[in-house]
């Protein structure tokens, strides 16, 4: 499937938010964003002002670039949530937390959304107990999250080991530090997902 290949760093520029693509570079000094928050390219000579439909364009890539989505797949869970009985934006924040390659990251198997990824793809994890090689699949409550017998084994596993002692699921997750297993024990709220986008802007860039 294609995936966007360039340097992420220009991302969190463009979009003038940090989108913690790079896991704890993020956090440090070495941050792009931080050095640079202005856009990438050429400095402009003239200020451009932003018309409504932009600035609901730069929330809904804020988004879909955070969650590491194609614009086919964020449309599809867009128009998902918009069949689904409750608030849209709610509904959809919820649905893209809900995905295993998320609930790997917030577990902190991975330092990233893009490294998780690779960890569920390269068949480490593993979902109620059977081997699971697809980053999008649907966590629901009670869906247990571990590494994979073989994954444990890894020298990457042990690093996780190590790394975990530092870190704190969300409240909506429960996790096994020693175990490297996790379990889904509620649905993820807007406050609990930590969103840096506002989802009723994103449905409003939709509805028109």
């Amino acid at each position: 499937m294609a995936r966007y290949t360039g340097a992420v760093c220009r991302l969190c520029r463009r979009y003038g938010e940090k989108l913690y693509l790079k896991g704890d570079r993020c956090f440090g000094p070495k941050c792009a964003f931080t050095k640079r928050p202005t856009p990438p390219g050429g400095a402009s000579q003239r200020r451009r002002k932003v018309s409504d439909r932009g600035l609901q364009l730069r929330e809904k890539q804020r988004a879909r670039v955070a969650y590491g989505l194609l614009e086919k797949q964020f449309r599809r869970y867009y128009n998902e949530a918009l069949a689904k009985t409750g608030v849209t934006g709610e509904i959809l924040v919820r649905s893209l937390e809900s995905r295993l390659d998320n609930i790997v990251y917030r577990l902190g198997f991975a330092d990233s959304r893009k490294q998780a990824r690779q960890v569920v793809r390269h068949g480490h994890i593993s979902l109620n107990g059977r081997k699971t090689d697809i980053p999008s699949a649907h966590c629901k409550v009670g869906d247990a999250i571990a590494f994979t017998p073989r994954g444990a084994k890894t020298e990457y596993a042990k690093i996780v080991t190590e790394t975990l002692k530092s870190k704190q699921a969300p409240s909506w997750l429960s996790l096994e530090t020693g175990a490297l297993r996790g379990r889904v024990i509620g649905e993820p709220t807007l406050e609990q997902a930590e969103a840096f986008f506002d989802p009723n802007v994103i449905v409003e860039y939709y509805s028109r």
